[in-house]
């Protein structure tokens, strides 16, 4: 009976301690599993290419630890079926070698931040069914060329899954969990390291002397190329974020007609009511399900334009960032040449 209660008071112990798990907070990454994102981004861009992220959840540090690409296809079921198999293949082989083989989210590479669509979110939210606590590493190569390690960690906001699963994106219900568009992804921050022996390995590398030979691209003044296609995107979010204001437009339009319409008619049946009362029949509903005017209508989702406008709000800040560093670059030359 003692080990009974004993075993019985440990399982609840664990339940307890697994619903009250610490949310993520930091994500840690070896030096090794960056470079192997960043070879793979690189290699294959401006194509964009995903793979999966290998490591352990430990408290609140989630430790990225190995990853692998995932192949390059096109959309098929077959060629789906086996990368699925290609991905549990890669997983035996990795546990046989003793490496850890517990997935804990996914990396795929972006074009200038182009990365906050509704197939994120799917896929956000079916690897939520099977891992609680994963994330999603997104790497940026034309940012990268900018001088910038646009390495970056997102996950879902509890508030915005919720409303997800319940596919109700109407503006009463984002007024009641005051969900703004500002609070659909949620950024970790992440911690690069390496083991003792890499950081010894790479201590014997460094050379004694100084580097003699110098990185001229920092040195560029013009980001001509990088700001026209900021400025492109840009100019095409703000189009769909006016076609989505459009259809709320419409939608507020039909929604006044309508209630013009049921007054108007709720008026005409009182009146009526007023006549069969004063002849002593009983009066008719004020409502009438059967009539169309009644029917309510649909408000359309929010999604969407929440989507757009986090976009804008990154090419906005990518822009920012690029003019700033234009405008450090080109006082600095205007300084040198004065002296």
């Amino acid at each position: 009976m003692a080990n009974q209660t004993t075993g019985r008071s440990f399982l609840q112990a664990m339940t307890s301690v697994e619903e009250v798990a610490p949310p993520v907070r930091v994500v840690q990454m070896e030096g090794l599993a960056v470079l192997k994102i960043i070879k793979h981004c690189k290699e294959f861009s401006p194509a964009l290419v995903t793979g999966q992220l290998l490591g352990l959840d430990v408290g609140s540090v989630l430790e990225v630890t190995n990853c692998f690409p995932f192949p390059t296809r096109e959309e098929d079921e077959e060629l789906e079926a086996d990368g699925a198999n290609y991905q549990l293949e890669m997983m035996r082989c990795l546990r046989e070698v003793n490496v850890d083989n517990n997935t804990v989210g996914w990396y795929q590479s972006t074009l200038l931040g182009s990365f906050q669509t509704a197939e994120l979110i799917e896929t956000f939210m079916n690897y939520q069914e099977n891992i609680r606590r994963c994330v999603c590493i997104i790497y940026d190569p034309s940012r990268s060329n900018q001088g910038v390690l646009a390495l970056k960690a997102l996950r879902l906001s509890d508030s915005f899954m919720e409303l997800y699963r319940s596919n109700n994106f109407n503006g009463e219900k984002l007024r009641e969990k005051k969900l703004s568009w500002a609070d659909v992804f949620e950024e970790i921050p992440i911690k690069v390291s390496n083991s003792a022996l890499i950081s010894a390995f790479m201590t014997e590398l460094e050379p004694d002397s100084p580097v003699s030979q110098c990185d001229f691209d920092r040195l560029k003044l013009s980001s001509a190329p990088f700001m026209e296609r900021n400025l492109e995107f840009l100019i095409e979010c703000m189009d769909d974020l006016t076609a989505e204001q459009n259809k709320f437009q419409y939608y507020y339009r039909n929604l006044s007609r309508q209630q013009a319409q049921q007054q108007g008619w709720l008026q005409k049946r009182r009146q009526e009511n007023m006549v069969r009362k004063a002849a002593g029949e009983e009066p008719l509903p004020e409502e009438d399900p059967a009539n169309p005017i009644f029917k309510p209508i649909p408000e359309p989702s929010r999604l969407d334009s929440y989507l757009i406008t986090n976009q804008i709000s990154n090419y906005c800040n990518q822009i920012n960032g690029a003019s700033g560093q234009g405008f450090s670059k080109l006082y600095l030359m205007k300084a040198l040449h004065e002296n």
